[in-house]
C-alpha cells in the first residue's frame, strides 16, 4: 500500500507559469522591506500622477503677505520666499524628478543594452570600438558628464532626459555585454543559429528576455541615481530653470533662507531621500524575485 506525504507545497498540481509566478510573488512578499518600498515606490508615483487634485495650491501662486511663514493651518509646510506654498511645489516637484529618473533611465536602458549586445555578440573590431567608448564615457564621474552635456544640449526637460540617459548608458552597456557573454555560448543560442536563425532574432527572442531581469533589477535602483543627478543639476542652477517646481531648485532656493525657513530645503530633500529609498528598496525586492537561489525554485 502506497504512502500518501503527507503535505504537499502549495502549488502542486499548478501549471509551471503559474507555479513560478506564485514562488516569484511569495519571495517578493518575503522581503518586507522591499514590500513597504515597492507600496511607498506606488504611493509616489499616484502622487506625482494626482499632483493637481492633491495639491491645496497652484504652485507657481504666490502670497506676499505669507512669504516665509512657518507651519500654520493654511500653508502645513510653509511658504517660500515668493509666498508659495512648499507642500504644493513638493508635490508638483515629484512629476519632475520621477519623469526624469524614469524616461532617462529607459532610454539610457534602450540604447545602452543594445550597445552591450551587438559588441558581445558580434566581438572582434565592433566589441573593441563600442567598449572602449563605453571605457571612456565611464572614466568621468556622473555630475561632471552630466554637466558637461548639459553645457551643450542646454536645461530644459527633454536635454536633461537625454543627458542623464548618456549617463546611463554606459552601465547598462557595461552590463548587457557582460550578461551575453556568459549566455552566447549555451545551447539555446547555438541551435538557433544551426537552423539558420538571423542575428536579430537570435538577439531579440532567445538572449534579451534571459538578460532582461538583471537589466530590469538594475534599472530600477539606477532610477534613484538619476533622480539625485536631477536635483544635483538643479541645485548648480541646469536643471529646469524656475520658476517650474523640481526638489533640486527647491533645496537651493531654500539655502538663501535656511535661518529663517529650514523647512523649504529640508522637506525638498527628504523628498528625495524617501524616493530613492523607495525605488533602491524595491529594486531589491525584484532581484529577490528573479533569482532562483533567493526565491527557493
Amino acid at each position: 500500500m502506497s504512502k500518501v506525504p503527507k503535505s504537499l507545497p502549495l502549488d502542486a498540481g499548478l501549471p509551471i507559469e503559474i507555479s513560478q509566478r506564485r514562488r516569484m510573488w511569495a519571495a517578493f512578499r518575503r522581503n518586507k522591506t522591499a514590500t513597504a518600498g515597492g507600496i511607498l515606490a506606488v504611493l509616489i508615483l499616484l502622487e506625482a500622477i494626482f499632483a493637481p487634485l492633491l495639491s491645496p495650491y497652484d504652485p507657481l501662486e504666490q502670497d506676499a503677505m505669507a512669504r516665509l511663514s512657518g507651519s500654520t493651518d493654511a500653508h502645513w509646510l510653509g511658504t517660500d520666499d515668493f509666498g508659495r506654498d512648499v507642500l504644493s511645489r513638493i508635490i508638483w516637484g515629484s512629476r519632475v524628478s520621477l519623469v526624469i529618473g524614469i524616461f532617462s533611465v529607459l532610454l539610457g536602458m534602450l540604447v545602452g543594452t543594445g550597445m552591450g549586445m551587438v559588441a558581445g555578440y558580434y566581438g572582434r573590431k565592433i566589441e573593441t570600438m563600442i567598449m572602449r567608448a563605453v571605457d571612456v564615457l565611464m572614466c568621468f564621474p556622473d555630475l561632471i558628464l552630466a554637466i558637461a552635456v548639459t553645457a551643450v544640449l542646454g536645461s530644459n526637460l527633454v536635454n536633461l532626459i537625454i543627458t542623464i540617459a548618456i549617463v546611463m548608458t554606459p552601465r547598462f552597456a557595461r552590463l548587457s555585454h557582460g550578461q551575453l557573454l556568459k549566455i552566447k555560448e549555451s545551447e539555446y543560442v547555438i541551435a538557433a543559429q544551426a537552423i539558420g536563425a538571423k542575428v536579430p532574432r537570435i538577439i531579440v527572442r532567445h538572449i534579451f528576455p534571459n538578460i532582461f531581469g538583471e537589466l530590469l533589477v538594475a534599472g530600477t535602483l539606477w532610477v534613484g541615481v538619476a533622480i539625485r543627478l536631477e536635483a544635483n543639476l538643479a541645485f548648480i542652477g541646469l536643471g529646469v530653470q524656475p520658476p517650474t517646481p523640481t526638489w533640486g531648485n527647491m533645496i537651493r532656493e531654500g539655502v538663501d533662507v535656511l535661518i529663517n525657513a529650514p523647512g523649504i530645503s529640508i522637506f525638498s530633500g527628504l523628498s528625495i531621500l524617501i524616493t530613492i529609498l523607495a525605488f533602491n528598496t524595491l529594486g531589491d525586492g525584484i532581484r529577490d524575485m528573479i533569482d532562483p537561489r533567493l526565491r527557493g525554485a
